[in-house]
């Protein structure tokens, strides 16, 4: 049965993919059967309320700690401004454009309570891909950090749809802050069937053509019930800490809907690097940490700097995690790191493992809720030990918004995720590669052409490719092999401007960290780049 949509807006779902090209969902496990009609802020935050945890602390910051009850009481705020100062209807797009704060948390909750459809966005994105997202999603209504205002209102002119935008952090008087205060702490979540489009969650993919990925409010509590019931086991005595932004969903889960969902707390630090990790840790008496294989690496040649005590499990997702790293960390922590691989088109992790189960160079086995295989060429399971394409279905899965990369992904109802694995006889999955061109580099997605793209925008580049190559602690980093045009030269100094050009163009993340200059790149004879030959 089909529950009737709360969207006045239609947009999201009329751009979903035809059914027929959905994966196969599984609600085999009595915690994915969810009623037809479901708000996921209700869920996770009125409900916690309402249950009596309305006094313990949910968010733990810089600027402070808010309980659940006060989260709830700006979050309905918000919610007000939205539906009556900025006009938003359910089903409009809201983009959020913030770091990991209390008031991202509260915006991205209000939008939920109002029918929205929430655009979370880096801080580092420029307007160039802002502009995209906001097309793609075709996006009415925004709530930014004034800090990040500038790339937004550049972005802005190009964007038609986009009509009402509010600053927090912002002194003036129409400012969010501002109309928060005049707004009602209460406010009456609207009704939404569980399959209303939720989020759009945007991955690049490996074209730089952005891929909205869109979730419903079913699939945002089926992550909080499968990954962290089966592999994390949290309790409401928990303090989450880490460093991916909610803006990913590996961050919107692990640093906010995971911890609300058992009742316990999260710490959300603006910008961390290893050593404020370790301090939050220290300082927060955290006992879940979530982050990336780099940063557990740098982490543990400072560990017993630090009073780790508290810290009881630690999880690693975002890119491969090697062995190495997670024995290193083991040695100086004695904390055995919970591996796990999710895409954005799954919303969260589908392959993981408990401490006690861990395998030796395997990223673990399907979460419970999950089934994963490896598919060969022709789409046939492979036998154990053989090397092919991982391919998952579950509880979530892949729905693009407007994108014909749908029938790339999905396969007579399996997630194909792009990624290269083999399985051993007891179900244990093991990474091998991307099966694509895309970079993972400190666990940020990078696709090499959109870095072709924004390094050919410099006048003195004739030809470019770009790939990833082998890097001890990114794991990869984005190397750029650049033909000159005639009157350029090569140097150090070309090299460097190049740097800054592309850090200017899109996210500085993304940038060349080395750069060889060559006389030409290897082409086929129609001209299309051979990057394997790049990659040597």
């Amino acid at each position: 049965m089909i529950a009737k949509s709360a969207h006045v807006d239609c947009f999201a779902r009329d751009n979903l993919p035809p059914r027929s090209q959905w994966p196969e969902f599984l609600f085999e496990r009595p915690e994915f059967r969810y009623p037809i009609r479901m708000n996921c802020a209700t869920e996770l935050l009125d409900k916690m309320v309402s249950r009596g945890f309305g006094h313990r602390s949910v968010i733990r910051a810089e600027e402070g700690s808010c309980t659940y009850t006060e989260l709830y009481a700006q979050a309905n705020r918000i919610a007000n401004v939205l539906v009556r100062e900025m006009g938003l209807k359910p089903g409009n797009r809201v983009l959020l454009r913030g770091p990991n704060s209390p008031m991202m948390a509260a915006c991205w909750f209000a939008v939920m309570k109002a029918g929205g459809v929430c655009v979370a966005t880096m801080p580092l994105l420029r307007a160039k891909e802002l502009t995209e997202i906001l097309n793609k999603a075709e996006v009415s209504h925004a709530l930014c950090d004034r800090r990040l205002a500038a790339e937004l209102e550049g972005a802005r002119a190009r964007c038609p749809t986009l009509k009402s935008v509010k600053y927090w952090h912002d002194e003036t008087r129409d400012s969010l802050d501002a109309l928060c205060v005049r707004s009602p702490q209460v406010f009456a979540n609207v009704d939404t069937a569980a399959e209303d489009v939720a989020l759009i969650a945007f991955t690049s993919g490996t074209t730089g053509k952005p891929k909205g990925t869109m979730h419903f409010h079913r699939d945002v509590i089926a992550m909080c019930d499968a990954f962290p019931r089966s592999c994390l086991g949290a309790t409401k005595d928990d303090v989450f800490c880490g460093t991916p932004p909610l803006a990913f969903t590996f961050g919107l889960g692990g640093m906010l809907t995971f911890p609300m969902r058992v009742g316990a707390s999260t710490v959300l630090v603006e910008k961390l690097a290893p050593d404020t990790l370790l301090e939050t840790i220290q300082r927060y008496r955290a006992t879940i940490c979530f982050s990336a294989p780099t940063m557990y690496r740098a982490m543990a040649g400072i560990a017993n700097n630090y009073d780790l005590r508290s810290l009881s499990k630690c999880v690693s997702a975002g890119e491969a995690l090697p062995d190495a790293t997670r024995q290193l960390f083991k040695q100086a922590t004695g904390i055995e790191i919970i591996d796990g691989i999710g895409t954005t088109e799954m919303i969260h992790m589908f392959i993981s493992h408990t401490p006690e189960r861990v395998r030796r160079g395997a990223t673990g086995y399907a979460v419970p809720g999950y089934r994963a295989t490896v598919l060969d060429e022709e789409g046939k399971p492979c036998k154990p030990g053989v090397i092919g394409r991982l391919a998952v279905k579950g509880p979530t899965g892949c729905r693009y918004l407007a994108d014909e990369r749908q029938k790339d992904y999905v396969h007579e109802g399996w997630n194909v995720t792009g990624d290269a694995y083999q399985m051993d006889a007891d179900g244990y999955f093991f990474y091998q590669a991307r099966t694509d061109d895309m970079i993972i580099s400190a666990g940020y997605n990078i696709a090499g052409p959109e870095v072709e793209g924004a390094l050919l925008a410099h006048p003195a580049v004739a030809e470019c490719g770009v790939v990833g190559v082998p890097d001890a602690e990114r794991g990869a980093v984005v190397k750029a092999y650049v033909v000159l045009k005639p009157e350029a030269r090569a140097s150090d100094a070309m090299a460097k401007e190049l740097q800054e050009h592309v850090k200017n163009a899109i996210a500085p993340y993304k940038y060349p960290r080395a750069i060889e200059f060559v006389d030409k790149l290897p082409r086929t004879e129609t001209g299309k780049l051979q990057r394997f030959k790049l990659r040597g």
